[in-house]
């Protein structure tokens, strides 16, 4: 993380899912179907709780057709009922079995799904359930050329398997018995709640370690500069050190990269693929972390010394005894990650290494004026909309939700990711948000604080606290839209960058700081070492 190139290379690696905020898609609008009165459903996932020979055993995962009525959203509502095999399987004609009430399953195929639940509505059926040749599950509409649609009986479709397990129960002659419900999301849940903390907090300690080193940073400069000869008072200052600045091509390049990219993972997405990713986010999480720790327990009087004191190492130059030191739990904690990562507490694991590499991240490249931060996070914005939207015209689904999934690749998503289990979702899943989603506004919300501590300027009166209430406005903005839309994916910086840069643009108008914000980016200091006072210890 020393080099230029190293930090922009990671910049770009774990911001590419940047605009991906989602919880599970629960409820699915389908615009391209026709729709008419007994037809106009939403597309929901129903439980199937099934039961042999009185026994409680596997709960499948089903999708309700457009026509129909709706299931109960409670299971203690939802009748316990027998499943019959339809005979003939397709139950295109009237079925030879006799039905009083049962649930009857059929295969797909032969005929229109309308068509088969007529008929199994008019043999005496409760409910159908439709054998999918696939394990994913097919969107149920009506015929186009069907100009009514009246059906009194549920209608799901069951993945391949899940429908073979209940073929096979019932071809032993077994007794099996299913309840059909549909759970309802909660409007808000807790983990939404908690990643939005997750994400304000993390910017803000990023944004506070900024701006201290770069005050520390500038008041040595002061100090030297006060007592330097003429020829040291004719080089430019420079107030941080060991930090990469962005430029507005960089910027520009960094969409370019970013998106390249992104069309990378989403071709080559398999299980191979998301293993390298696994150990880039290892090797990043280890650095980031060692590098916040060393940080944290430098301010320690105990760790002084060993944070002073330096051993050259070959490659890797001047290495403090406490980096040293640290480094090995930094790497156990990687690997116990690493190695456990699809267990369902390994979120943990990956949100610790996670938001310190954010943190790592955001404190080493910097927005150096408010101009290079508007490009930046004008192209980031443009970014979203295309990945998440546009490119459903181009790829038939978006490349960016796919991606962020780990669609294709036998994992649940991505490691480049902050993800908190949904605790009261009756379908579980997990919240997250894309790496980008924060460091990108993070960069311009460090900036801001950095200007304020360097001309001294009060919360109130200077541009961090505004920016950052911006910042977590449209965070917040964005989890509404989520939940409006039925918890498809939203990309948040087309809600957090008009609120972020708009807020910062319209304040430095109105205090007439807007020229040295655009351009120069920090404040006319001609004394600095008057001005600036160094925290009290």
């Amino acid at each position: 993380m020393k080099s230029t190139a190293a930090a922009v290379l990671w910049l770009i690696l774990i911001s590419v899912i940047s605009g991906v905020v989602f919880a599970g898609d629960i409820v699915h609008h389908d615009d391209k179907s026709p729709t008419r009165p007994g037809c106009d459903n939403d597309f929901v996932l129903v439980k199937v709780q099934t039961w042999v020979n009185d026994k409680e055993e596997d709960e499948f995962v089903g999708v309700g057709a457009r026509f129909g009525p709706t299931l109960d959203s409670k299971e203690k509502d939802a009748n316990k009922t027998r499943v019959a095999f339809a005979d003939p399987p397709d139950c295109c004609t009237t079925p030879r079995n006799k039905l009083t009430g049962e649930v009857i399953l059929v295969h797909r195929g032969n005929c229109s799904f309308t068509t088969k639940a007529n008929v199994a509505e008019a043999a005496g059926a409760s409910a159908i359930l439709i054998i999918n040749n696939s394990t994913e599950l097919f969107k149920m509409v009506c015929e186009a050329d069907e100009p009514y649609v009246d059906i009194g009986i549920p209608v799901v479709m069951l993945p391949h398997d899940a429908g073979k397990s209940l073929k096979g129960s019932l071809g032993e002659k077994l007794n099996v018995f299913v309840q059909l419900f549909s759970p309802r999301r909660p409007v808000v849940d807790v983990a939404e709640v908690f990643l939005w903390l997750m994400a304000v907090g993390t910017i803000l300690c990023a944004s506070y370690w900024s701006a201290w080193s770069a005050r520390e940073s500038a008041i040595e400069q002061d100090k030297l500069l006060k007592d330097a000869s003429d020829d040291y008072l004719s080089m430019e200052p420079s107030y941080t050190s060991g930090v990469v600045e962005i430029t507005t091509t960089s910027a520009f390049v960094f969409v370019v990269v970013a998106s390249c990219f992104l069309v990378m993972l989403y071709r080559l997405m398999s299980y191979a693929f998301i293993e390298v990713l696994v150990v880039l986010f290892a090797i990043g999480g280890v650095e980031g972390l060692q590098t916040c720790l060393v940080a944290v327990l430098s301010c320690i009087k105990s760790f002084e010394h060993a944070a002073k004191a330096f051993i050259n190492i070959p490659f890797l130059g001047g290495v403090s005894h406490l980096a040293l030191v640290v480094s090995p739990f930094c790497v156990i904690c990687a690997a116990v990650w690493a190695a456990y990562r699809r267990h369902h507490f390994a979120w943990i694991g990956q949100d610790i290494l996670g938001v310190a590499l954010i943190i790592t991240v955001i404190q080493i490249i910097q927005v150096p004026n408010l101009k290079v931060g508007t490009v930046l996070l004008s192209c980031a914005f443009l970014y979203d909309i295309f990945w998440v939207f546009v490119s459903k015209w181009m790829f038939h689904e978006s490349v960016m939700i796919v991606v962020a999934r780990g669609d294709k690749s036998g994992e649940d998503g991505i490691p480049m990711l902050l993800k908190i289990p949904r605790m009261f979702d009756p379908w579980g899943g997990y919240s997250i948000i894309g790496f980008g989603d924060i460091i990108l506004p993070g960069l311009l919300v460090a900036f801001s604080l950095r200007y304020d501590w360097l001309s001294n300027k009060s919360l109130r009166e200077g541009y961090f606290l505004w920016t950052m209430i911006a910042y977590g406005l449209g965070l917040l903005i964005t989890y509404v839209a989520l939940n409006l839309m039925d918890g498809h994916g939203q990309p948040a910086l087309l809600y957090i960058v008009p609120f972020t840069i708009g807020t910062f643009i319209t304040l430095g108008a109105k205090r007439g700081d807007l020229r040295d914000l655009w351009t120069r980016g920090e404040p006319d200091r001609i004394c600095p070492h008057v001005q600036l006072q160094p925290s009290a210890e």
